[in-house]
């Protein structure tokens, strides 16, 4: 199954793109949509949902997966965050797309073991299971990895429950 995973941010969106069968992933492509943090909101929004569709045109996933929104100490970022995740379920949803939220606990948990395991701890281990040797170019980015790994990692698992009721 063919999985983008994406980390929402409004100066930086990750994506990551990974082909799995639920137990071995192999990135397809991944990177960073960046926004410039002095336009307006709205012409941001624009740019992700530009860059988001360029994606799953180029490279036909048959599922998304995005972090849940985490519960932040300053209301007007959780908003802007929430903004993000609404362009994202909206390309998505008109890509025609299944969508799957993951809690950062969830994610951690799934890829690294650990649910309070640090930004370096899951870079680690999405590289290591992913077989990637060069640096991502942000922790947005192995950060999306790890919510696609989640996620094909979770489905496999969902099916082979299914399979032996």
């Amino acid at each position: 199954m063919r999985i983008v995973g994406i980390d929402c941010g409004t100066e930086r969106t990750g994506f990551g793109v990974i082909d799995s069968d639920g137990r071995d992933h192999s990135l397809v492509t991944a990177g960073v949509i960046r926004t410039n943090p002095t336009h307006a909101l709205e012409y941001r929004l624009k740019l992700i949902a530009a860059e988001l569709r360029s994606v799953f045109q180029t490279f036909a996933p048959q599922a998304a997966a995005v972090e849940e929104v985490f519960y932040a100490v300053n209301a007007k970022s959780a908003l802007k965050l929430a903004h993000v995740r609404g362009v994202a379920l909206l390309q998505a949803a008109e890509a025609g797309l299944a969508v799957a939220e993951y809690s950062a606990l969830e994610v951690k948990m799934s890829v690294v073991g650990y649910g309070r395991a640090e930004k370096q701890q899951v870079q680690m281990m999405v590289h290591s299971l992913l077989r990637v040797t060069e640096p991502f170019a942000s922790y947005d980015v192995s950060d999306a990895l790890a919510v696609a790994i989640c996620h094909g990692t979770r489905t496999n698992l969902s099916l082979a429950v299914g399979a032996c009721r």
